[in-house]
């Protein structure tokens, strides 16, 4: 970061590592054992996408990479891709609720491809989701741009549940990074796998 730089308060952006998406195995084996919450097999994928015949191959190298990933005969569950009302593209990818190990694999996958082909700057987030036994529903949610996770727990009609969200943060410190400004933790209504 230059001299010009610290003056006018721009600060450089945290290099997303995605090998902490691997915390998130063990990380759900805590939150279950602490609240309940199991995995349902289902996370996404959520960048902007870009116009252009370069950016759909890779999208669709990705699709065809992650539905012949489980090794079944015509691929696996299949993989979804949707658009939000903001512009945003989010694969989604599923596996069973007891294949955390894969999915991450699966998630991991996608985000290092984007990457290495120059997309990167493109990736907002990456989630994964639980349910307890009263279908609470909950996603981990991985920043890109800050290198850190949060907890997601939406109601009915786009409210949050943040006395839930608050005692993930507490559960989890210790295994994730969790990010420590609140006002980061933005909503994902509506978002596909959760």
């Amino acid at each position: 970061m230059g001299f010009l730089d610290v003056l006018l308060g721009r600060t450089k952006p945290v290099q997303p590592k995605l090998d902490d998406l691997f915390a998130l195995p063990s990380a759900a084996i805590t939150l279950q054992a602490a609240s309940g919450f199991t995995p349902t097999g289902s996370g996404s994928v959520c960048f902007r996408g870009v116009e252009g015949k370069t950016f759909s191959d890779i999208q669709d190298d990705v699709r065809d990479l992650l539905n012949m990933d489980s090794g079944k005969p015509g691929g696996g569950l299949p993989v979804e891709v949707s658009r939000d009302s903001y512009g945003f593209t989010w694969l989604v990818s599923s596996h069973m609720s007891d294949e955390m190990d894969a999915l991450v694999t699966d998630l991991h996958a996608v985000n290092s491809t984007l990457v290495d082909n120059g997309f990167g700057p493109q990736l907002l987030c990456t989630l994964v989701a639980f349910r307890d036994s009263a279908e609470r529903r909950l996603a981990l949610v991985y920043l890109y741009k800050r290198g850190t996770f949060y907890p997601f727990a939406p109601l009915s009609g786009e409210r949050r549940d943040n006395a839930l969200e608050l005692q993930v943060r507490g559960v989890l410190g210790d295994d994730l990074k969790i990010e420590p400004d609140l006002t980061k933790w933005f909503p994902v209504w509506g978002a596909p796998g959760l």
